[in-house]
């Protein structure tokens, strides 16, 4: 398939749905405090978003039980929440998307509650600093898959490893469109479609320390490393405007 060539007036329209989740995890991240629910936490972020004018795009999609992806501590992504409470020494990950007018938005951070370890803070960092180092990294003409590699060499030269078998993608009219980019570089660098002008997408790298293998829990959703230990995960959502990037997600 294709990738869409979003036009000016199309980017605009991301933009603004995007804005609302930036607007929500900011919300959040000044909000959460420890002894909260996973629950409470999903109902809140979602709430918001909704005072915003939004809707949150994860609630249902492809079964998805919140409006919030929360995951805690080993959970990389796709958390589901629950009952459980979050505590000092705690990070929790927030994964949001929204719908504004049929255009979409979708970022993700991950976040400190209370007082963190040095190794946990420079687990956040990892991916925080791959995320920003990989858009600074864009132009126009370069191949997804060169910045799959970017990603890659970033989280490796920092001691960690990259999630398998998930990956950041495009967005637009749909929550999840054409291209996949992983955070690791699957076959050749000079291999696979360009970025170009007008192109919309999300990327997202998901930390792991020791393993690459993903394993689904119980509860069908939520994804840790095989390894058993605390994870990262950063979003961002991007515009390719005037041969640049745009990073429509923040503040």
């Amino acid at each position: 398939m294709a990738i869409p060539l979003r036009k000016p007036q199309e980017i605009a329209k991301l933009h603004k749905a995007a804005a609302l989740v930036a607007q929500t995890l900011d919300y959040l991240q000044k909000n959460i405090c420890a002894g909260m629910t996973l629950n409470e936490i999903d109902k809140m972020g979602e709430a918001y978003l909704c005072s915003l004018g939004g809707k949150p795009s994860f609630k249902g999609l492809y079964g998805f039980g919140g409006s919030v992806c929360t995951s805690l501590n080993e959970v990389v992504i796709h958390g589901l929440p629950s009952e459980q409470k979050v505590a000092q020494g705690d990070i929790l990950g927030l994964d949001i998307g929204s719908n504004l007018d049929g255009y979409y938005g979708d970022a993700a951070i991950t976040i400190p509650i209370g007082e963190i370890t040095q190794a946990d803070q420079q687990l956040i960092d990892c991916s925080k600093d791959a995320l920003y180092y990989a858009i600074d990294s864009i132009h126009v003409g370069m191949r997804f898959k060169e910045l799959s590699k970017i990603l890659e060499d970033f989280i490796q030269e920092r001691g960690y490893v990259p999630l398998r078998d998930f990956c950041g993608h495009g967005i637009g009219t749909k929550p999840h469109e054409e291209p996949s980019i992983p955070n690791y570089l699957d076959g050749k660098p000079k291999q696979g479609p360009k970025i170009k002008n007008g192109m919309v997408f999300c990327i997202e790298p998901m930390v792991c320390q020791k393993s690459s293998t993903p394993v689904v829990l119980e509860d069908k959703w939520s994804v840790v490393s095989q390894d058993g230990l605390r994870t990262s995960h950063y979003e961002h959502q991007i515009a390719i405007i005037n041969n640049k990037p745009v990073i429509l997600t923040q503040l």
